[in-house]
């Protein structure tokens, strides 16, 4: 109901916002899609590799997932896209728990080095 209420609430002060709300949202749905589609093309050329077989592939994938999402009810498609960013971000956090003590390591060479003047820093 979010859209729905958002419109009704500025349909009460400005009759022809809901138009504007609906314009906005497909923009937003649209851009959206074009950007999760270009990120998701530089994370599969960089897991598969380069190659145009690589990339219709991908192109093929995106398309029936768009098609799938049109079909179902929202919610699936969402509790969907939140399943797969978590399933993105565990690997990422578990990464940065093991880097830890690199990152803890570089930060204080680092800092050793503006110290001693070796790195200049601009105030």
């Amino acid at each position: 109901k979010g859209i729905a209420l958002t419109s009704s609430a500025f349909a009460t002060g400005i009759s022809w916002f809901p138009y504007v709300l609906t314009f906005a949202a497909v923009l937003f749905a649209f851009s959206t899609m074009i950007s999760w589609s270009y990120y998701g093309m530089r994370a599969w050329t960089y897991l598969f590799g380069h190659g145009k077989a690589q990339e219709m592939s991908y192109k093929v994938l995106f398309l029936i997932f768009i098609i799938i999402g049109a079909s179902v009810k929202l919610g699936a498609v969402l509790s969907f896209s939140d399943a797969m960013l978590f399933a993105m971000a565990l690997p990422n956090i578990v990464g940065l728990y093991f880097l830890a003590p690199v990152v803890k390591r570089e930060l204080a060479s680092f800092m050793a080095k503006i110290k001693s003047g070796e790195i200049k820093v601009n105030n």
